[in-house]
């Protein structure tokens, strides 16, 4: 049989046995189960994965796999014996031996229990290190196939503009080009550029397909209001980026609408975009019961039979777990398909993408994980240095009156806040098991060791969340919230402050604060933690604060009473260490804002980008950000020189620039390039993002940093909906932020 034969093609391989399937067992592979509700022994402390000595629930398997198998299994986190396991047995289930592809969360890290946690996409995108953020991408990707998994539902590459968001901490932030570098930075990291067969390859999903970081009231799945070019120029170019260039095959298309357009039910946006524009030749997958909210929250579907209906004819390839029951699922795609609804040109489409990816792995010839390899590859030196390196890159400082880093003189410190003896990592992450993650108490003792008096007080807690785990929102692989010191009090906090020579306050949010269906309508900090950093400012005591977070934060009374403010974000599992050698000077901190921090929680949006009005102010005050996106302090100085724009072609520049440390430590600089289109027949912002390197210098040291633009770099789409760059002026802006512009030059393009 053809499909059989290695040397083929995977195209000509899946022709082939597409061609000897059956209906039912096309249908099964548009089908995907949750493995732990078919486990004989679930892990102890996660409720998503199985127990390495778990064996398949059979008699149960049989019900739902029947003759015809299955095309993927979710929710089984495990280890590769487990999984070769449930391989086995699903291959024997269908006539052709058709492999299951199985599918994990792996956001910033694998979910399995024991695995590394990396900082939050957030905060490796405050690194503005392209290198760093390909190199977590092939340690995660590395970490997941170990395991036996061989599909992540990730990276999140929706673009950020609504700080009330739970899920920015997951997103790379509020621009659409820094957004579309990362993408693609990670995803060709976890790819291993297309090459599947590898070991340490994994198949990536790029979510939420397309516009769903602007969640009307910064509500989970609520609508989007966007215009057309809108939509076009700031979010679908991030998913063209990851599809056409980084080589993405599939994606997980969002809940929601886009200007009332339920996206998982539109032919426009899953086929006309993604397979006739992009190019895409994978599957389409739905977000967990989002197919079943055409009928629950959208009512564009009277019933679940016609909702099935729609997002499949629209180009919708198969049901995220918890929409339907399996025979319930592929029943009614069967019964559609047999009375014409669905034509089956459909179905071959969906079923073929799935087979060709599942033979681009090597499934066929090798379906089974080495059952040992993963106990060097999970949490290894290589990659608990890379995580640790991460949070050091993504560590930002925003204010810093000279106090940071902390002089030797203060030898009594309070350490308090409700996060100064708990490290925060952020959800969808791994759980600790086995290994202990240190936080800032442990981590500032064992810096300081003797001749040092650390009191440690948490003062307050951060305010717990719901933790049931509900199909309606997708909540199935947040990590647990931690249980708060229900005897925190002030008290203890204060006295601590008044007998100290400095005070670090070290808090921001949790997995109930900040997350997946954790969405605000407050930016301020939660619970009692802005009064308290007020109270502990009237000691009098020098005060620094620390804010491990994931999303921007309204800080406008926190700014005026503390020395310094350093974010953290989620910095993972070594976020406490990075923490504190920042405070200590050990590491010069150079993060960049990747979201910008509202003045106040009711001034938003404040992104910088946001297209400029004749009225910039409200009553009180200006609309602008407190903190501007790409902003970001360092412990020495730089100086920008020599600005040089050449012309290469008819729209191709390069740019140069010399940068110096003028100061006294060594450091990095994040030098960031903007474009502003002077007089345009839309409406532009004033200035986009269009090129950033970061690089480091010695004292004294000068580096020339280079940049190329090209016809993107300048491009807008005009009243037609065509792609042009105009004729006109251009100004080219070399900076450290997009409000601190050091060089500038104003460049004419004339077609």
């Amino acid at each position: 049989m053809k499909y059989l034969d290695a040397s083929l093609s995977p195209e000509q391989r899946a022709e082939d046995l597409l061609s000897r399937m059956s209906l039912e067992e096309k249908v099964a592979q548009m089908d995907i189960f949750r493995g732990v509700e078919f486990t004989t022994i679930p892990h102890k402390i996660h409720n998503c994965s199985l127990d390495e000595n778990a064996e398949p629930k059979y008699d149960e398997l049989e019900k739902i796999l029947g003759d015809n198998g299955i095309g993927f299994m979710h929710d089984a986190y495990s280890i590769p014996s487990v999984f070769n396991k449930y391989q086995k047995y699903i291959m024997s289930k269908s006539r052709w031996g058709i492999p299951c592809i199985f599918t994990g969360e792996a956001l910033h890290g694998i979910s399995w229990p024991g695995a590394m946690i990396f900082p939050v996409p957030l905060c490796l995108a405050a690194s503005f290190n392209r290198d760093l953020v390909h190199r977590t991408g092939k340690a995660i990707a590395a970490e997941t196939r170990s395991l036996g998994m061989h599909e992540i539902l990730a990276p999140n590459l929706d673009v950020a503009r609504e700080p009330r968001w739970g899920r920015v901490e997951e997103t790379f932030g509020e621009d659409t080009y820094l957004c579309s570098e990362m993408g693609y930075q990670i995803i060709t990291g976890e790819q291993q550029n297309g090459d599947f067969k590898r070991d340490d390859a994994v198949l990536t999903e790029p979510k939420h397909y397309c516009v769903h970081g602007i969640a009307e009231n910064g509500i989970n799945c609520a609508q989007a209001r966007a215009g057309k070019r809108e939509i076009e120029q700031c979010y679908l170019p991030v998913f063209e980026k990851a599809i056409t260039k980084a080589g993405a095959n599939n994606v997980m298309a969002c809940y929601n609408a886009i200007d009332s357009e339920v996206v998982i039910s539109s032919r426009y946006y899953l086929h006309d975009i993604l397979r006739d524009r992009y190019g895409m030749k994978g599957y389409v997958r739905a977000d967990w019961g989002a197919i079943e909210r055409l009928v629950k929250a959208h009512r564009t579907a009277a019933n679940h039979v016609d909702a099935i209906r729609d997002v499949v004819n629209a180009g919708l390839d198969m049901q995220g777990c918890s929409d339907y029951e399996n025979d319930f699922w592929q029943d009614t795609i069967i019964d559609h398909v047999n009375n014409g609804r669905i034509p089956m040109e459909r179905i071959d489409e969906a079923v073929f993408a799935v087979l060709r990816l599942k033979f681009m792995l090597g499934l066929f010839e090798n379906p089974y994980t080495d059952e040992e390899k993963y106990k060097s590859v999970i949490r290894c030196d290589e990659h608990k240095q890379l995580g640790l390196e991460g949070a050091r890159q993504g560590m930002t400082l925003i204010e810093n009156d000279g106090i940071l880093p902390l002089n030797k003189k203060y030898k009594k410190i309070a350490l308090v806040g409700p996060s100064s003896a708990r490290q925060r990592v952020g959800g969808y992450s791994s759980i600790p098991d086995g290994y202990k993650i240190k936080s800032v108490y442990d981590e500032l003792k064992e810096a300081l060791g003797d001749g040092y008096e650390i009191t440690q007080a948490s003062g307050c807690g951060i305010p717990k969340g719901v933790q049931a785990i509900t199909a309606e929102d997708g909540q199935f692989h947040l990590v647990e919230v931690y249980d708060e010191d229900e005897n925190a009090n002030f008290e203890d906090a204060i006295a601590a402050a008044q007998n100290s020579d400095v005070i670090i306050f070290v808090g921001g949010d949790n997995t109930s604060t900040s997350g997946e269906g954790h969405d605000r309508s407050d930016l301020r900090l939660a619970g009692r933690q802005r009064e308290l950093i007020l109270e502990l400012a009237k000691t009098g005591k020098p005060l620094v604060v620390v804010l491990e977070n994931g999303r921007s934060i309204d800080l406008s009374e926190e700014c005026k009473v503390s020395n310094a403010i350093l974010l953290s974000w989620f910095g993972g599992e070594f976020g406490a260490k990075a923490i504190v050698e920042t405070l200590l000077g050990v590491n010069n901190p150079a993060g960049r804002l990747p979201v910008s921090f509202p003045a106040d929680s009711n001034r938003i949006p404040c992104y910088y980008s946001i297209l400029p009005n004749f009225f910039e102010n409200m009553f009180e005050g200006d609309r602008g950000a407190r903190y501007p996106f790409g902003f970001g302090l360092s412990y020495t100085k730089f100086e920008y020189s020599n600005l040089v724009v050449e012309k290469t072609g008819k729209t191709d520049f390069t740019v140069k620039a010399d940068v110096k440390n003028i100061g006294d430590v060594d450091g990095d600089e994040v030098v960031q390039l903007y474009v502003n289109d002077v007089v345009s027949s839309v409406i532009t912002p004033l200035k986009l993002l269009q090129g950033f390197e970061r690089i480091s210098l010695k004292v004294g040291e000068t580096k020339t940093v280079e940049f190329r633009l090209d016809f993107d770099s300048f491009r807008l789409l005009n009243k037609d909906y065509e792609w042009v760059v105009e004729d006109g002026d251009f100004e080219i802006m070399v900076g450290a932020a997009s409000n601190d512009i050091r060089l500038k030059e104003i460049i004419t393009i004339k077609e």
